[in-house]
């Protein structure tokens, strides 16, 4: 019996391991997927860039070539520009050229940028070939002038200052779709991810709290079907103290039964926003006194010991005087059951500000690093054979945080492993 319920153990645990297996390949494979397609299209938009810059390169060159051979055929603007050159040869490697000779430059470019459909602003200067580019104010394309004016030392630089600007402009339809079509890949791809995580996550809660249910249920349900067949089976049942037993055992276990029901129904109820809290104005002291009054008895079975220093001079709250009840009752439950031997508990209270301060501590197992948060998650358990061993469907501190935020306050945990919890509560008080 053993041996098959170790091998259904560990075929449970092959098989979750299998399932994680395939869900990392999954996202593996799309991740890489993605960044393929997301490389292509960075190739395909810096060839895009390329592709217009080759053809910005030709115009702007054509456009110069048949400027140069434009001012070859007028004699007059040429001899106009050596002389404008002679007179400049000593001053200067940039030549200054008169009103007439630039008009007629621009003008040409003018004419033979609206020809090949070039619309960018521009500048030009005739000057020496040694002007680079690192001297002009943007990009430079030049031609020398020795074939057309027989001036073999100086060029025509043509310049373009705006031109990145102009590719960018050419290129801006493709381009922005390309972006907005990558990050918006890029946000349903970690969309999904994410659904699949937290939905993945879910799935696991729900099978544990189903399995937690499950074994939560049978047992109150075989006491009563034992007690039943007891109270048939008896030939003495006429006797009151075994009649009395038997009942008892079967209204015990019945009201456990309706205790753990009405514990997941208010749960659903109150993250569906069905059940409105009835506040009225409430002494949290005296309600920490019912509470513990209430739990006295298990206290004393489980050899507990309790303490109180409340110390708050500010306890008057407005809340629901039924839900903060059984969210207390919930901690010290906990407390209870988390026990590290004997149950050491420690209620204090005081107040900061506005808020009533609740801190409750105990000297129980603890919790581990990384779960300060999810122990307040529905459902969630923490995987461990000790807390696996307790009862319960993992619903308790979800239910105390949500009725605590419900009342406009707060609920902070700190822990270690082996040395016990303390919960420090915030209500505003009245």
């Amino acid at each position: 019996m053993l041996k098959a319920k170790r091998q259904v153990e560990f075929s449970l645990v092959l098989d979750s391991q299998m399932k994680k297996n395939r869900t990392f390949l999954f996202i593996s494979v799309s991740s890489l997927a993605l960044v393929a397609l997301l490389a292509i299209q960075v190739y395909w938009i810096l060839q895009t860039a390329r592709m217009k810059e080759e053809l910005f390169n030709e115009k702007a060159n054509m456009v110069l070539s048949r400027t140069i051979e434009a001012i070859g055929n007028d004699e007059t603007t040429c001899g106009q520009i050596q002389e404008c050159v002679r007179a400049d040869a000593m001053t200067g490697s940039t030549a200054t050229l008169g009103k007439a000779e630039t008009h007629t430059i621009d003008s040409l470019f003018n004419h033979f940028m609206r020809l090949y459909n070039f619309h960018i602003d521009y500048s030009f200067v005739v000057a020496k070939p040694e002007i680079s580019a690192s001297k002009g104010s943007g990009f430079i394309y030049n031609q020398r002038l020795d074939q057309v004016a027989s001036l073999n030392w100086v060029e025509l630089k043509l310049i373009f200052p705006d031109k990145k600007d102009y590719i960018m402009a050419e290129m801006g339809a493709p381009f922005i779709a390309s972006v907005i079509l990558i990050l918006v890949v890029l946000a349903m791809f970690w969309r999904t991810v994410l659904s699949l995580m937290k939905e993945k996550k879910i799935a696991e809660h729900t099978t544990d709290f189903l399995n937690n249910m499950t074994h939560e249920f049978k047992t109150p349900l075989t006491n009563i079907a034992l007690a039943g067949k007891m109270m048939v089976k008896d030939s003495n049942l006429r006797q009151e103290e075994k009649v009395k037993h038997y009942s008892g055992i079967i209204l015990e276990e019945n009201e456990k039964l309706r205790l753990q029901v009405e514990q997941v129904l208010s749960m659903t109820a109150l993250e569906r926003g069905e059940i409105p809290l009835e506040k009225t104005e409430l002494d949290f002291h005296q309600l920490i006194l019912d509470c513990t009054k209430c739990m006295g008895l298990q206290i004393e079975n489980g050899k507990g010991e309790l303490k109180l220093d409340l110390e708050a001079n500010k306890f008057l709250i407005s809340g629901d005087k039924t839900h903060l009840t059984n969210a207390l009752c919930n901690l010290i439950d906990n407390g209870l059951k988390y026990a590290n031997g004997k149950p050491v508990l420690h209620i204090q209270t005081s107040n900061q500000g506005q808020n009533l301060i609740l801190n409750f501590s105990d000297q129980g197992i603890g919790i581990g690093k990384g779960y300060e948060q999810k122990v307040f998650e529905k459902f969630f358990r923490i995987p461990t054979g000790d807390v696996h061993n307790v009862k319960g469907f993992g619903l308790g501190l979800a239910y105390v945080k949500k009725i605590v935020e419900l009342h406009g306050g707060s609920i902070e945990l700190e822990s270690e492993k082996g040395k016990g919890s303390k919960f420090t509560i915030r209500i505003p008080h009245v």
